[in-house]
């Protein structure tokens, strides 16, 4: 968890607009130079790394329990996916938006994303709370494993969203200039994606 932990606060730091003294003997500063090609490859080597790591519970789900399902409650698991999915949408709104100029769009498109990531979260804990299977059970091992793992990467990602916000409100960001932006939003939209294998391997497959 430390690992991942150090991953994620490396992403947030790099969504940060960063400043550096300039050198024309102005004594002020500007931005440092942006590096997009560099910053994407970097960026998806973090996700091909953290796909590794997701493809490892997904086979583990299925090696210690086969395709045996505890008793999960099916409309909440619905209910928590539709909410992640709709997230995705207004998470590229946002990113849109700051695109083309539009900063009301934009910050209110990553509230939006903010408050249901934070709706997930909870519907997440919820689960938990109510599971009719325990973390010793081969099921439940893999069901709190992976469901844990996952959310602990959305909650992440609204700590980014919000730190993404945050720096919204005063200013920063524009739509020559959000890097910032467009990787917290990519990095949700792998968090989301990942749900997408999870979902039907945790509640659908199985009796």
């Amino acid at each position: 968890m430390a690992v991942v932990a150090s991953r994620e606060q490396a992403l947030a730091v790099a969504a940060v607009p960063r400043v550096v003294p300039s050198h024309n003997g102005g004594g002020g500063h500007h931005d440092e130079p942006q590096r997009p090609a560099m910053n994407q490859l970097g960026l998806w080597l973090f996700f091909v790394s953290e796909s590794f790591l997701f493809a490892s519970l997904l086979v583990a789900r299925f090696y210690l329990a086969g395709t045996s399902r505890g008793h999960v409650d099916q409309m909440l698991g619905l209910g928590i996916t539709a909410v992640l999915l709709v997230s995705s949408l207004t998470a590229y709104l946002s990113e849109v938006s700051i695109a083309q100029g539009n900063r009301g769009a934009f910050l209110f498109y990553l509230l939006l994303t903010i408050v249901l990531g934070v709706a997930f979260a909870g519907g997440v804990a919820f689960e938990w709370s109510t599971a009719e299977f325990s973390r010793s059970e081969p099921y439940g091992t893999a069901f709190f494993t992976m469901t844990g793992l996952h959310a602990s990467h959305v909650i992440s990602g609204v700590a980014m969203l919000g730190l993404v916000y945050y720096l919204g409100l005063r200013g920063h960001f524009s739509a020559k200039d959000h890097w910032g932006v467009e990787a917290v939003v990519k990095y949700w939209h792998f968090v989301d994606v990942v749900w997408v294998f999870f979902y039907p391997a945790l509640y659908l497959i199985g009796a």
